[in-house]
C-alpha cells in the first residue's frame, strides 16, 4: 500500500459519522438588490476600473483615450480596429511580449467578487495575461449574483479553458505587501457596453 493510501484509510478508518453531500439545489448564494452596482463596487476594491461606453461613443476612441501611450495592441474582436497584433494569426505566444493593451470579451460578471468569466476565445490566450493592461468588453444586463450563479453558467467552448478574471494581477506573498502587476496585467479595465 502506498503512503498516500495508508494515509486515507486511517482517516476513513477514523470516521465516526458519515453525512451526505448536500445538494447543490439547496445552497442559496448571496443575492444584491442591484447586481450591477455590486459589481462596479467589487471591481473597483480588487484594484480594476470599471467604464461605461456612452450610446454613440466608439469603442476604439474609448481604449485610446484609456491608454493614450500604448504602442502595441492584442485583440482578435472584430470591432477592436486599432488592434496591432491579433492572437488568432500570430505564429507562437512569444510573439506577444510587449503588448501594452489586450483587448477581450467577457461573458458574465459576478458581483459578489467582481470577476468575469472569459473562455478562451483566440488562438494564444496568453494575450489575456502577458499585456500590460487588459480592458474586458462585458455586457452591463450579464451580471450574476454570486459564484454559485456563476458555475451553472460556466461553458467552455472548442479550446477547453476558460478563467475568472477579478481586476489586476496581484500578491501579497512577500512581507504581507500587496503588489499589484505581479504576474500578470498590472491593469484590468471593464468597459461595460448596453
Amino acid at each position: 500500500m502506498s503512503n498516500k493510501e495508508d494515509i486515507l484509510s486511517r482517516y476513513r478508518a477514523n470516521i465516526k459519522q458519515r453525512y451526505d453531500m448536500p445538494s447543490l439545489d439547496d445552497i442559496k448564494g448571496i443575492t444584491y438588490p442591484d447586481p450591477l452596482t455590486q459589481f462596479i463596487t467589487m471591481s473597483q476594491n480588487v484594484g480594476g476600473k470599471v467604464v461605461e461606453l456612452q450610446p454613440g461613443q466608439d469603442l476604439n476612441n474609448l481604449v485610446r483615450d484609456l491608454y493614450p501611450e500604448a504602442k502595441e495592441i492584442a485583440s482578435n474582436l472584430p470591432e477592436i480596429t486599432i488592434a496591432t497584433r491579433n492572437p488568432d494569426t500570430i505564429d507562437s505566444a512569444q510573439a506577444l511580449n510587449n503588448t501594452d493593451v489586450g483587448v477581450i470579451r467577457g461573458i458574465f460578471g459576478v458581483a459578489e467578487n467582481g470577476c468575469i468569466w472569459v473562455p478562451q476565445q483566440m488562438k494564444e490566450k496568453v494575450a489575456c495575461f502577458i499585456s500590460e493592461n487588459l480592458v474586458i468588453l462585458l455586457k452591463k444586463s450579464e451580471i450574476v449574483n454570486n459564484m454559485h450563479e456563476a458555475y451553472r453558467r460556466v461553458e467552455f467552448n472548442d479550446y477547453g479553458y476558460g478563467v475568472f478574471i477579478s481586476g489586476p494581477s496581484k500578491t501579497a506573498d512577500i512581507a504581507q505587501v500587496l503588489v499589484m502587476g505581479a504576474q500578470a496585467a498590472r491593469s484590468v479595465t471593464v468597459v461595460l457596453i448596453p
